[in-house]
């Protein structure tokens, strides 16, 4: 809320923005390159596991939840898509990201786990 520029701790120009405190209060805090472009990186990371979801569910996928990158899906043993198939569909690059080098990994297995 209200970005702007101030001077930070070391005396240099900042970016700034008002926001909760560690006290939580509102106060003016800086942010820094770094954490923009880390926050950049991570909303279109999530645009493009939005993209995924929605490609998967237009497929006829049953997806029954998503934890950070992944998404778990529930498949009937009589289905005959393979794991393959799903990575295929999930890796389709979005018409805005054209020329993303996009791919998918994916296993099979009778309950959620990390792999």
């Amino acid at each position: 809320m209200k970005p702007g520029l101030g001077e930070n701790r070391f005396g240099g120009t900042s970016i700034t923005y008002w926001g909760l405190g560690t006290n939580r209060k509102w106060m003016q805090l800086e942010t820094y390159g770094g954490k923009l472009t880390e926050n950049i990186v991570q909303a279109i990371a999530r645009d493009i596991l939005t993209h995924a979801i929605r490609t998967l569910e237009h497929a006829g996928h049953e997806i029954v939840m998503h934890v950070h990158d992944e998404v778990i899906i529930d498949h009937p043993h009589d289905n005959p898509t393979t794991v393959e198939e799903i990575c295929a569909v999930m890796a389709t690059v979005p018409d805005w990201a054209e020329g993303l080098p996009l791919e998918a990994d994916g296993f099979e297995c009778d309950y959620y786990r990390k792999d």
